[in-house]
């Protein structure tokens, strides 16, 4: 074959040329098993670098109807405040927050989860450093990590971005299920509280702490008693053992995990027709995070509250006969949790669910 086009000069084109180290790659694995092995559960069959993560099913012989539950998520704009710092040992957390307590909503029982990280440049420590925290949330949340996959993407992110993102398997019976069926009016709307900003709105929270006042991520801020940076990092709450813990134990008809929306917004997801959840916004106070991100960014109430937690990072709704045990229960697991509403008929017109009064100053 002949070609009218030159041959440019010099050694010829490869992979690593083009911007993909293999060699970094296999480090990256070997830095990692240590932290995968530790996210094992007695079902896990295998070891790290297969083409598949295999989970023993026979474990699921006990159920008398057993229902699979799936759930996948990132972390959002919040690596971007990680990659900044150079601190990359949280995001993982993060991430299996946001699967695992997506699962337990419908008591669902997190099993295993896998994991994908995109990066521009693979640094193996950097990749260890966030399955460590991934792992370290499995085992939080009493799962296992059965596999993952790591790219780079040399052209598309560049040499210090990256991304993640997980799914996540869970089982629950079929006469188990917790959701919109169970609810009654009467019940009580138990809140528990939230870590800080968890992993949702960090594009207007960014927005408004580094572009709008001009904050850097190292400035320690009172209110905060630590590094803006440092505050931002909060690892999400993880609270699927605790639900698992509380749905076991007494009678429990929902769950509601809060993240992008809000409150309101992510209660009445759980909320059947013709009834109505109010939460009464004067039985806690939000964290300084969520008060500073309003004042300085002059953000309206309505806006504060469909875009961050505002406090309160899981709702369990009970009847009322269950509150005492279920207060009880939370706060001996260490969970900070208070009866914040109740589930009453739906009026003409009515949301789904509320907010009604005004937070403590």
């Amino acid at each position: 074959m002949t070609s009218t086009n030159p041959v440019p000069s010099g050694p010829g084109a490869s992979y690593a040329a083009a911007g993909v180290d293999i060699e970094a790659g296999d480090r990256a694995v070997t830095l990692m098993k240590e932290w995968v092995k530790k996210a094992r559960r007695p079902e896990s069959i295998g070891a790290l670098g297969g083409f598949a993560g295999l989970f023993d099913a026979s474990a699921l012989k006990r159920y008398e109807r057993p229902l699979l539950a799936s759930a996948t998520d990132g972390v959002g704009t919040k690596v971007a405040v990680a990659q900044k710092m150079d601190v990359h040992d949280t995001i993982g957390h993060d991430l299996v927050a946001m699967v695992v307590d997506d699962l337990v909503v419908c008591g669902a029982e997190p099993l295993f989860m896998t994991d994908y990280i995109c990066v521009g440049k693979v640094v193996p420590e950097r990749v260890s450093a966030i399955v460590k925290g991934i792992a370290e949330g499995c085992v939080l949340a009493g799962c296992a990590l059965v596999g993952g996959e790591t790219a780079e993407h040399p052209g598309l992110l560049g040499p210090d971005e990256y991304d993640v993102a997980g799914a996540g398997t869970g089982v629950v019976e079929a006469d188990a299920i917790l959701g919109a069926d169970r609810i009654r009016a009467g019940d009580a709307v138990v809140a528990m509280g939230s870590s800080g900003l968890h992993s949702n709105g960090y594009s207007l929270v960014r927005h408004v702490f580094l572009e709008r006042a001009g904050w850097s991520l190292d400035r320690h801020v009172a209110e905060f008693g630590r590094t803006l940076g440092e505050e931002l990092l909060e690892p999400t709450k993880i609270y699927s053992l605790d639900c698992l813990a509380l749905a076991r134990t007494t009678e429990v008809h929902a769950f509601s995990h809060i993240t992008g929306g809000g409150l309101a917004n992510n209660l009445a997801r759980v909320v059947p027709d013709g009834l109505h959840a109010t939460v009464d916004r004067s039985t806690w106070s939000p964290g300084a995070v969520f008060r500073a991100v309003g004042e300085l960014g002059r953000v309206e109430r309505a806006e504060l509250e469909r875009t961050l937690n505002m406090g309160v990072g899981m709702v369990a709704v009970v009847p009322p006969e269950s509150v005492e045990e279920t207060l009880a229960l939370l706060g001996g697991r260490g969970v900070d949790a208070w009866v914040a509403g109740e589930i009453t008929e739906r009026g003409d017109h009515a949301e789904a669910a509320a907010l009604t009064g005004d937070h403590p100053n």
